[in-house]
């Protein structure tokens, strides 16, 4: 290493690639157990791409662990009384909550790595980090939390997620004056046509279409004016007025049209989620299709189940680098299987939803009377605790 690259060099006990949900949530369950996180991201700011998204029991357990739910239940309120429910909330809100809990400093925004390498030094197993901008950072604890297409998944070498033949337009619709619609979440199915909306407040609703992916796929993204055009005058013709009315509020800068895409749930039972001092966690780990509405509270639930990990790793206030690699593959033990169950979970609600007479026959008279009860049950899951540690400068030996 020449004595340029020497002046870039950063070291870091954690550094955390992705400042997404999952990558906030880490970093705070982090700092509950006494660990200090660098985040990295390589937007300019927190990213709140698809506006919204239903939080269920299992996300307010994970949120409630990090100690963040109040700011939420304060602002947000659950369709049903019994709290088994989706809560519908902004994406950008709930970043803020995670966000706000960390140290000024935890987040380095345009920050987008170009290389992994590891080595050992001193004994203990380092990351290096080659940024974009030359800078070079060494990490004692590597977590990616890096989306779909990870960065860090690809080198710990997961197989890349694939195609689920959907696609989904996502938006937020404003009525300045109020929508004046009852509290509760619509959904309207037709011929491979899965389509709903849920309000966030008296103004503002969540909406959302999922469909066959189409050669159109490529061309519309990115492109609002058209893809309103194409959800009013095609995918969503033969559901009710209301529901093209909302459509028509959208605030388009909130107007999305991605591919559905998941990993299969067996290239993550039996893949490499973590090695050494490195591993992933959210989309990174587990991408699945929003069926379930799972995505976002299962990796709440990885940040704590994470945190835990390592927080049951500190000895006399630290935790030594001889022990990461353990809390690392406990962590991926526990995570594996339910993943996968969820992944599984949501390709199959979202399959049975959306096409012909026979998957209706199956979805009305099998699907919902004897399989669907099982899947939900999922949204009860308990991810535990965080060790009760105070907040501290610990550092990774």
């Amino acid at each position: 290493m020449n004595e340029r690259e020497r002046d870039m060099e950063v070291k870091e006990d954690v550094v955390i690639v992705g400042a997404g949900i999952a990558g906030l949530a880490t970093a705070l369950a982090l700092k509950r157990v006494g660990v200090r996180a660098l985040v990295l991201e390589k937007s300019d700011g927190l990213r709140a791409t698809g506006a919204a998204l239903g939080l269920f029991p299992n996300a307010w357990t994970a949120l409630e662990a990090l100690g963040v739910a109040h700011k939420l239940t304060s602002i947000y309120a659950p369709f049903t009384k019994s709290g088994d429910g989706p809560t519908t909330v902004h994406r950008r809100a709930l970043l803020e909550a995670l966000a706000e809990e960390l140290p000024i400093d935890t987040i380095r925004f345009s920050s987008k790595p170009i290389s992994i390498e590891t080595h050992t030094e001193e004994g203990s197993s380092i990351t290096i980090l080659r940024m974009e901008d030359g800078t070079i950072i060494k990490a004692k604890v590597l977590v990616g939390c890096d989306g779909v297409h990870s960065m860090v998944a690809q080198w710990l070498g997961l197989k890349a997620p694939v195609h689920s033949g959907r696609s989904a337009v996502r938006g937020l619709a404003v009525f300045p004056q109020g929508h004046g619609l009852n509290h509760e979440v619509q959904q309207f199915l037709d011929l491979g046509i899965r389509a709903g909306y849920a309000p966030l407040n008296d103004k503002e609703l969540y909406w959302f279409v999922v469909f066959k992916s189409s050669p159109k796929d490529e061309e519309m993204i990115g492109k609002p004016e058209l893809i309103l055009k194409e959800v009013i005058d095609n995918f969503a013709k033969h559901c009710p007025q209301i529901f093209l009315e909302v459509v028509r509020h959208s605030d388009l800068s909130t107007v999305t049209w991605a591919p559905l895409m998941f990993r299969l749930p067996w290239a993550l039972i039996f893949g490499q989620a973590c090695k050494g001092n490195i591993t992933v966690a959210g989309d990174a780990m587990h991408p699945m299709t929003p069926d379930l509405g799972q995505g976002g509270c299962a990796a709440l639930e990885d940040a704590v189940v994470l945190g835990r990990n390592i927080g049951n790793s500190l000895r006399n206030g630290k935790i030594l680098s001889g022990e990461v690699a353990g809390a690392l593959e406990r962590y991926v033990k526990e995570r594996r299987w339910r993943a996968a169950g969820l992944i599984s979970g949501s390709f199959l609600s979202g399959w049975v939803q959306q096409g012909g007479w026979l998957m209706k026959f199956f979805r009305d008279m099998i699907f919902y009377r004897f399989i669907f009860s099982r899947i939900v049950n999922v949204i009860r899951y308990d991810c535990g605790k965080l060790p009760s540690v105070l907040d501290s400068d610990t550092k990774v030996d």
